[in-house]
């Protein structure tokens, strides 16, 4: 497990787009932490890092946003108003399985049983107003990324 610590956003947003550097497509991400932990704000970076130009915003009432990198489609899942994922268990296993597709989830608990072990987990811990403890926890083939 690595950890870093985040003293602003920017330095989240940074963390997240020197990650979105790296992406080649496939990657599974999965976003732990509490509401205003800074998901939003490294998944901008992170996006942003893979070149895309979108306007990333949380999906938390629409479930999921998508956006575009050359050749990339990152798929953004926010699971946190649902009890159940429905019909987006189908959306969520088809993005999972195209090499182009980089999914990112949020409240990822309703849909664990459908998530691949190889995934990269990256948990959000509120230290203070500004600082954050941001863990990754990840599977050897995604160390590429931390």
């Amino acid at each position: 497990m690595e950890k870093k610590v985040s003293t602003n956003e920017s330095e989240t947003y940074q963390i997240g787009f020197e990650m979105g550097k790296k992406l080649k497509g496939g990657e599974l991400i999965v976003l732990d932490g509490d509401l205003g932990a800074g998901k939003t704000t490294f998944v901008r970076g992170l996006v942003a890092g893979t070149g895309s130009k979108s306007d990333v915003s949380s999906p938390s009432f629409v479930i999921k946003n998508e956006y575009r990198a050359d050749d990339l489609i990152i798929n953004h899942f926010d699971f946190y108003r649902l009890a159940d994922p429905g019909i987006l268990a189908d959306t969520l296993k088809e993005a999972m399985v195209d090499g182009r597709s980089i999914s990112i989830i949020e409240w990822s608990d309703i849909v664990k049983d459908l998530l691949d072990k190889n995934k990269l987990i990256v948990k959000f811990s509120v230290l203070s107003d500004n600082e954050r403890l941001i863990e990754f926890d990840f599977d050897d083939s995604l160390k590429y990324l931390v």
